[in-house]
């Protein structure tokens, strides 16, 4: 089972063969409500931390997701377009968002300073 860091902002980071796949956290899928738009990133782009990556529309409002790593966008999740419910019935698995190539992932302070996922729970407790 991958482990699981997370941001403030409510993105999710797990690190894959040298590689961080980022999406959003079930708590930020739930407090949107239904996503009906998901703009993602070029493949390409180069990012920073806490930099705005991509948009998401819902019923209720519309959010942007920011970086929780710097790095360059190596993939992005192609099904999500037309199937933005994937974001909604499975934030963890079907409904990533982006892939970051990283320079000397797992290695990196910024990943270091995210929160563990005990650490995440904490932190929505008290929001």
């Amino acid at each position: 089972m991958p482990e699981y860091r997370y941001s403030r902002d409510h993105a999710w980071v797990t690190l894959e063969q040298g590689k961080a796949r980022v999406g959003i956290s079930d708590f930020a899928q739930a407090e949107l409500g239904e996503i009906t738009f998901v703009e993602l990133p070029r493949v390409g782009k180069q990012v920073n931390k806490d930099m705005p990556v991509c948009a998401m529309d819902s019923l209720k409002s519309s959010s942007e997701v920011y970086a929780p790593l710097s790095g360059t966008v190596a993939e992005v999740n192609l099904r999500l377009p037309d199937q933005t419910n994937l974001i909604n019935q499975d934030p963890r698995g079907e409904g990533w968002l982006f892939v970051l190539d990283m320079p000397e992932v797992g290695s990196s302070s910024e990943y270091d300073a995210l929160m563990s996922e005990d650490e995440y729970r904490r932190y929505i407790e008290g929001v």
